[in-house]
C-alpha cells in the first residue's frame, strides 16, 4: 500500500471485477494495437480474441490485466509472424487463376533437391490422410484458403475458439506423423 505524501496524488490503476468489464473497456484498444503490428483486421481479431480467452482461463491469477493482455498480444502476433515464415504452400495459384502443379513451382532445382521436394511433399500430403474429414477440412480451409479462424467458423459453424483448437490439435497431429517417418526431427 503506498501512502501519499502532503499534495501528492496517488493514481491507482483501473480495477475490472469481471471479465466482461474488462473486455468492453480494451477490445477496441487492443484491436487497435494489433492491426498496428499485423496490417490485416482478420489476423489482429483473431489475436485479440485469443488473448481474452487465455487471460479467461487465468483470470483470478493476473494482477494487472491490461498490462498482461498487450503483452500477450504482443506475443501472439511475434508468434504468428514466425509461423506466417514457415509456411510454404503445398500448392500455389499462377497468374491465370488455374492451381500450379508443385514440381513446376520451382523451375531449376537440381536433381536430388527436386527429389527430396516430391518426396516431403508426399509424405505432407499422406500425413493429412491421418486426420480425420473434418481436421482435413479445416486444414485445408487455413491453409488452401487462406482464411482466419473467424471465416473457418462462419463456414463450419464452428467457434473461434473450437476453430483454433481443431486446428492446433490437427497440426500436432501432422508433426508427431512427421516425425515419425523421419521428415522432422
Amino acid at each position: 500500500m503506498t501512502v501519499a505524501q502532503p499534495n501528492e496524488v496517488i493514481v491507482e490503476p483501473p480495477r475490472w471485477e469481471t471479465i466482461e468489464e474488462l473486455f468492453a473497456a480494451l477490445e477496441s484498444p487492443l484491436l487497435n494495437y494489433a492491426v498496428r503490428l499485423f496490417n490485416e483486421l482478420d489476423v489482429a481479431e483473431d489475436v485479440v480474441q485469443e488473448a481474452f480467452m487465455r487471460l479467461h482461463a487465468q483470470f483470478e491469477k493476473v494482477r494487472e490485466p491490461r498490462r498482461w493482455l498487450y503483452r500477450t498480444v504482443h506475443n501472439l502476433a511475434l508468434n504468428h509472424r514466425r509461423r506466417a515464415g514457415k509456411i510454404v504452400p503445398l500448392i500455389s495459384n499462377t497468374e491465370d487463376g488455374s492451381l500450379a502443379d508443385p514440381e513446376s513451382t520451382d523451375p531449376q532445382p537440381l536433381p536430388d533437391e527436386q527429389v527430396a521436394r516430391w518426396e516431403g511433399i508426399e509424405l505432407v500430403q499422406l500425413s493429412l490422410e491421418t486426420l480425420d474429414d473434418r481436421g482435413r477440412e479445416l486444414v485445408r480451409l487455413k491453409f488452401n484458403e487462406d482464411l482466419s479462424y473467424k471465416e473457418i467458423g462462419a463456414r463450419t459453424g464452428l467457434t473461434v475458439s473450437h476453430v483454433g483448437y481443431l486446428l492446433h490439435h490437427a497440426l500436432k497431429a501432422i508433426a508427431a506423423e512427421l516425425a515419425r517417418t523421419g521428415v522432422v526431427p
